[in-house]
């Protein structure tokens, strides 16, 4: 019987929907300003008084809030982490008005990318991901806001890791709005570097570089990685790219960063990595199976890095193992060698 319920709960819908409801109607936010029953948060929130009801008697059964015995509700500790000001910053993960919540909706359609192997983001929302943040600015502003959330710590930790005496020219290669390139600066003082992204990231890196003072050494120009990049440089880095690709699209970015390393250069690639053995945890495939349906892409264990680089013509020359602040696991700085023997 125990396994019966646990089943039942694996895969049902209802719980997850309903906490992103909750996220996105802040209704956390709404209690702890005063909006303590179903009336006043129905009218807080503009909702339907009785539909409103449904979604909080599951979140009390669900431990996400509580009702005292005169019919006051409260968030717990757990539904606390729905306040929109919470250090953990998870209310806008859910929010399904933001970028990443509503990418999730591309799990319902996670059957057709079983079989055909390719995402199923368009199919659901009719545009490719990354043209859907481009055709929608406010959807693309909150994609940029969460990731950038964690950039002022995130990125320290990847940046002190490496060795950067010998480094005098770095190139950050879709970087987003520059938080690594930023970390590296402020890690190793004599570099200088350059950002390549889109129009929109590129011009609020910027920003960024000016506002932190690091704008006479770091500068973003607008570019795609799947064509000639601006070189030389002696490291080129990837933080979390080659993962929203697929192994043919990843293989054409890694070549165009070989071509534009300057001699004795390396590619420094930040995103998360397992030994295959402990590749089957939630973590690992909660980010594989959204790069399936987003984009098309996946996560690579340990043993396919060293595979799949060379495909690329480039050996794994090291793997440095980084803490993250912010997340349950930590991630991987992998150093990518050109072989020599490759084929050009």
């Amino acid at each position: 019987m125990r396994d019966l319920d646990t089943l039942l709960k694996l895969g049902a819908l209802h719980t997850p929907m309903v906490v992103r409801v909750a996220a996105t109607l802040r209704l956390v936010d709404h209690i702890q300003a005063g909006s303590t029953t179903e009336q006043t948060l129905a009218k807080a929130t503009g909702t339907n008084p009785n539909a409103l009801l449904r979604i909080i008697r599951h979140l009390v059964a669900i431990g996400i809030l509580t009702r005292s015995a005169t019919g006051e509700l409260a968030p717990t500790s757990l539904g606390r982490l729905l306040a929109d000001d919470h250090p953990a910053q998870q209310r806008a993960w859910f929010d399904l008005t933001n970028a990443v919540s509503r990418a999730d909706l591309s799990f319902f359609r996670l059957l057709d990318a079983v079989r055909t192997g390719r995402p199923t983001y368009e199919a659901v929302h009719g545009r490719p991901f990354y043209e859907d943040l481009s055709a929608d600015p406010a959807l693309a502003a909150s994609f940029d806001a969460l990731m950038a959330c964690d950039q002022d710590v995130v990125y320290d930790a990847p940046a002190e890791a490496y060795d950067w005496s010998g480094v005098q020219r770095v190139m950050d290669v879709g970087g987003g709005v520059g938080g690594f390139l930023m970390a590296i600066a402020k890690a190793a003082p004599h570099v200088r570097g350059t950002l390549v992204e889109l129009a929109g990231p590129a011009e609020t890196a910027r920003k960024h570089f000016e506002n932190n003072g690091l704008a006479d050494r770091l500068t973003a120009v607008t570019g795609d990685f799947f064509a000639p990049l601006p070189g030389p440089a002696d490291v080129i880095t990837l933080s979390f790219v080659l993962l929203n690709w697929s192994d043919d699209d990843a293989r054409r970015i890694l070549r165009r960063c070989t071509e534009a390393l300057a001699p004795g250069g390396r590619i420094l690639v930040f995103e998360r990595d397992d030994v295959a053995e402990d590749a089957s945890n939630d973590q690992f495939t909660l980010l594989d199976l959204r790069m399936l349906v987003f984009l098309g892409g996946r996560l690579r264990t340990r043993d396919e890095w060293g595979t799949f680089a060379a495909s690329a013509g480039l050996g794994v020359e090291s793997v440095l193992r980084v803490p993250s602040p912010s997340m349950p696991f930590d991630l991987s700085l992998l150093v990518l060698a050109p072989n020599p023997d490759r084929e050009e």
